[in-house]
């Protein structure tokens, strides 16, 4: 049994002119099914659309990535970097994520919280002296490299240039190969060669001299006595690097420039300090820092009317999901209180759902409520100081180029 879809129904979120804002094409095909036939390149797939169906693929033992079983439609972009956790499948994926995770108790990130503060103080005053900010420039990225290349992996800061480089083209490649051009595959092949090369000569020297990180814990590291090998180091340091800094830079970025275009919810929590929590998680609803992933049949199932066969892929626009009026109400409205109360709506999909739910969601949060407090405590006239704004071409990722505030 499968969903009807009419016939002059499109999908074109995907394209370069709807980067800007890519929320009316997915209401235009979310209202008309919540599974829609579409064709990433030769690779036939299913885009699921709405809230109930998204989070039933994310959250159901059917589904997964089927690169280990050989059924994945999909490219395996990270085949060559053993260690990336995220396109595996249980059980080890459970083997990898529990080493991660051990950067993520509450202890430790509570651990992580004033070193947050201490770095966005130190921007934003350098930021007040000149008379100018860009959030992502001057804010976002040196902030993701503060917290996650080198407090996190133990890296130097004087490398943060080269970072946040090698952290863009694989970001930008990361998307499916058929929405990408030859020169971002290059791009991409280039900048994952030379972040597991820097990630090697590190590992070297951590295991000389061991840091209080996640990088030396990882190298000494084993879960029920099986240590890993290099390369799975390397590739847990490449994906912590990728994920860990794009997550968070365009966390700030989406979520300051909802706000300052919104000047009543940016009053509001003015006012209102003790709601800067709801309002990450409205940012992360209303424009999440990434818009979708992919995933496959591992067995025959269902989502609603229509059945998978086993190898089928589907594309999960959460990106979508988020702005499902079934699920949220007046869900094109940003509303820093959505999140709030005795009865607060469904979770968003901001940072996924399942076991794949993004193991550094908390610092995440960390890093953008620092940011977010710190501007609206010390520039009482902040604003945007040019339009329009200009975004990256990545389309999982979504985030802007710079965003420019007068203090």
């Amino acid at each position: 049994m499968s969903t009807a879809v009419p016939a002059d129904l499109t999908f074109d979120a995907f394209a370069p002119d709807h980067r800007a804002d890519p929320y009316p094409a997915y209401h235009r095909v979310r209202e008309a099914t919540p599974l829609f036939p579409y064709a990433l390149g030769d690779v036939p797939v299913t885009l699921v659309t709405r809230y109930e169906e998204c989070a039933a693929v994310l959250t159901g033992n059917e589904w997964g990535h089927g690169y280990s079983a050989g059924i994945s439609p999909f490219r395996d972009t990270t085949a060559a970097i053993p260690g990336s956790f995220v396109r595996m499948d249980p059980p080890e994926h459970g083997r990898y994520r529990k080493l991660v995770a051990k950067a993520f108790t509450p202890k430790l990130i509570g651990e992580m919280a004033p070193v947050a503060g201490t770095v966005v103080d130190g921007l934003v005053d350098a930021a007040l002296e000149r008379g100018e900010l860009d959030v992502l420039e001057d804010l976002a990225v040196p902030l993701a490299v503060a917290m996650v290349a080198v407090r996190l992996l133990g890296a130097d800061a004087a490398d943060g240039n080269s970072f946040r480089a090698w952290q863009l083209a694989i970001a930008r490649g990361s998307d499916p190969d058929s929405l990408l051009g030859p020169d971002d595959i290059s791009a991409r092949t280039d900048a994952a060669i030379a972040c597991m090369g820097h990630f090697a000569r590190l590992i070297g020297e951590k295991k000389q001299q061991p840091g209080a990180d996640l990088l030396s814990e990882l190298v000494a590291a084993s879960v029920d006595g099986d240590f890993l090998t290099e390369p799975e180091v390397i590739g847990m340091s490449l994906l912590l690097l990728v994920a860990g800094m794009e997550t968070s830079i365009n966390l700030i970025g989406n979520g300051l420039l909802a706000l300052l275009r919104h000047p009543g919810q940016l009053a509001l929590l003015r006012t209102h300090p003790e709601l800067i929590g709801p309002a990450i998680d409205e940012m992360l609803r209303y424009d999440a820092p990434t818009q979708f992933t992919i995933r496959v049949a591992l067995d025959d199932t269902q989502v609603g009317a229509h059945t998978f066969r086993r190898g089928d892929g589907v594309v999960v626009l959460t990106g979508s999901a988020n702005r499902d009026e079934r699920v949220y109400r007046d869900a094109d409205t940003f509303d820093i209180t959505r999140f709030t109360g005795n009865r607060p709506p469904r979770k968003h999909l901001g940072f996924s759902l399942g076991i794949h739910y993004c193991v550094g969601a908390p610092l995440a949060r960390i890093e953008a409520e620092a940011a977010i407090r710190t501007l609206l405590d010390r520039a009482p006239d902040l604003a945007l100081a040019d339009e329009p704004i200009e975004y990256r071409p990545s389309l999982i990722h979504r985030g802007i180029r710079h965003l420019p505030v007068t203090l």
